[in-house]
Formats: C-alpha cells, sequence, structure tokens
C-alpha cells in the first residue's frame, strides 16, 4: 500500500492526513489531526503574519511531519491557503516549511473551491451540489458535480469573508459585540455572497444540495447537539437548518468570549472567532436560498488527499490541478 500525507495549512486552522491506497483501489484514510494554530491573527488588519503565528504553525508541522514518516508515508505535499494568500511576509513562513523537507505551495482560492468541491463530491456522486468553504479568511463557493467518475467543476470563486476577518474587521471591539457591528458583519457577507450565488445559479445545473465544509460548520452541527467528545459520525452528513444558525448568531453575540470557550461542542480555542464564522454561514446560506444544508467534514483536505495519492501513485489526476508532492 502507498501511503502519502497532506498538510494544509489555513488561517486558523492546521490539519495532517495520512492515507494509503493500492493501484486502483479506493484511498483509505489512516489518520487525521487538526490543530487550531491562528495562523491569521492580526493579518486582516497588519497584512502580516505575526512572528508569534509563524511559530505556532512551524512548530505544528513540524509534529505532523515526524507523525508521517513513523506512519510509513513516502511522501508530502503541503498547501496554505487565505492568510498565506494575503500576507506580505508569506515568505517568513515558507522558508522554514521547506526546511522541514516540505514543498509548501499557495494554491489560489480557485483551486483551494475546487479541492473542496473533490473531497465533498466523494459522497454526492453524479448530482450538482454547491460547497460553501468558509474558512478564517475567505470563503470559496463552488458548484459542480462528480460524473462517470470526473469531476467537473461548474463554478468556483473564492470570496474575502472568512471568521477571523470578519472578526478583527467589526466584531473585536466590544465583548459582547453591539447588535450594529452584528448588522456590520452581515453587510460586509451580503454583497459579495449575493453576488457570487447568482453567477453560480447561472452556470451548469441547478444545484440539487448546498454542503457546508469548515470548522465553523462542523461546530455549529456539534454545538447545537451538545457533542461532548465530539463525533465525526454524528456530524459527517449532518443537515443544519439556516433557522437553527440564526439561533445560534443570536446565542453567541449575546455572551462574552470567555462564556463562549465552554459551550459544548466548541473547541476553547475557536471561541474568539466561531460568531463570524456563525454570522458567515447565516449569510451565505440566505443568499443561496437554501433552508437547510449539509455538513460534511469531505473537504479540501479529502480533496488534496485524493490528488496527492493519485500524483504519486501516477493514475490519473482528478483534477487539472497537480500537487507539487515531496518524497519525506
Amino acid at each position: 500500500m502507498g501511503k502519502v500525507a497532506v498538510i494544509d495549512i489555513g488561517t486558523v486552522t492546521a490539519r495532517l492526513a495520512v492515507v494509503g491506497q493500492e493501484p486502483g483501489q479506493p484511498m483509505e484514510q489512516l489518520k487525521k489531526i487538526s490543530t487550531i494554530c491562528n495562523m491569521g491573527e492580526g493579518a486582516a488588519e497588519s497584512g502580516r503574519l505575526a512572528p508569534a503565528a509563524i511559530e505556532r504553525v512551524v512548530s505544528c508541522v513540524s509534529g505532523y511531519v515526524a507523525t508521517a514518516r513513523e506512519m510509513g508515508a513516502e511522501a508530502c505535499a503541503c498547501t496554505l491557503t487565505s492568510a498565506a494568500r494575503d500576507a506580505e511576509n508569506s515568505e517568513d513562513l515558507l522558508g522554514p516549511l521547506k526546511a522541514l523537507g516540505l514543498a509548501p505551495t499557495v494554491i489560489p482560492g480557485t483551486t483551494e473551491g475546487s479541492l473542496a468541491l473533490l473531497g465533498v463530491a466523494q459522497d454526492f456522486p453524479d448530482r450538482e451540489v454547491i460547497v460553501a468553504d468558509s474558512g478564517g479568511g475567505s470563503t470559496e463557493l463552488t458548484k459542480g458535480a462528480l460524473r462517470h467518475g470526473r469531476l467537473e467543476v461548474d463554478y468556483v470563486r473564492s470570496l474575502n469573508v472568512g471568521c477571523r476577518r470578519l472578526t478583527e474587521l467589526f466584531l473585536s471591539k466590544d465583548n459582547p459585540p453591539k447588535p450594529e457591528a452584528i448588522a456590520e458583519a452581515r453587510a460586509f457577507c451580503d454583497g459579495p455572497f449575493r453576488e457570487a450565488a447568482a453567477e453560480a445559479a447561472e452556470k451548469g445545473p441547478q444545484a440539487e444540495v448546498l454542503v457546508l465544509v469548515g470548522g465553523t460548520a462542523t461546530s455549529l452541527v456539534a454545538m447545537d447537539a451538545e457533542l461532548d467528545p465530539y463525533d465525526s459520525a454524528y456530524v459527517h452528513l449532518h443537515e443544519l437548518a439556516r433557522s437553527t444558525v440564526e439561533c445560534l448568531v443570536e446565542k453567541l453575540a449575546g455572551m462574552p468570549q470567555e462564556e463562549r470557550a465552554h459551550l459544548k461542542g466548541l473547541q476553547a480555542k475557536r471561541a474568539p472567532v466561531i460568531l463570524g464564522g456563525t454570522v458567515a454561514i447565516a449569510e451565505v446560506m440566505e443568499c443561496c436560498g437554501f433552508d437547510v444544508a449539509t455538513v460534511s467534514e469531505h473537504d479540501l483536505l479529502t480533496g488534496l488527499s485524493l490528488a496527492t495519492s493519485a500524483a504519486w501513485l501516477g493514475e490519473r489526476d482528478p483534477l487539472p490541478w497537480k500537487p507539487e508532492v515531496k518524497a519525506l
């Protein structure tokens, strides 16, 4: 069995997956680790990655590389997304990552969205889906389908709306934030989401389902069910009503950040940005015209795993984009 590792470094979370695959057989996920590193802390306002944030990410990823090698992974692909795209000093992070033996790649938002669709579509074969990948610095809205085993991307757009960006721009002045701050955050989401949703509707068949991916979406399901401990089997493909999301916006907006950290189903480190993320999810559901969405744990990390495994084994690439894979 060929084993590869993939590392995805997002604005809030850094994640590792180790997968195994025999040629011509389905991929098997052997390990998955997620760590809140807050790479984008302060970046929305400063335009730079903070030294402390860089140090956290490098320390985390160093451990991921060691874990991957211990598990027998032969190669690794490493991608970075929104915060690394925007920061003027991203090279300050990329250098130390290269020193770990990686080939870190800052991917454009369109690739990020396509990878998320690739991961999601494995559970919706031959169905037109629209995926909202809501992250810390951006949201990717991608529409398409897995048709006859080949991914067809009908529409993809990356929007600079994310939980950390909304928090730093609108929701961090007061604790808890004032109602007008919530309204400003909603208005910031509304324009780009409505425009992208209208564009997506004109491309390809009508979407049958809206699928939400990312830490905010999975946290909303966990908070609503008060999961303790977290149960990925419960969360994956769970349906989430917009009315439930709006109730959670109201609940989170009415309590200080310190109180949010103690909510069942929510990682304490996600408490500072969860309100911003929930506002973004509520707005994307409204703008896309869905009262109910499906939450998936198969996301960019799954898509990146599929693309990396295919590249390493020399199989057909599932996307026009091909990851840079480096032997460990």
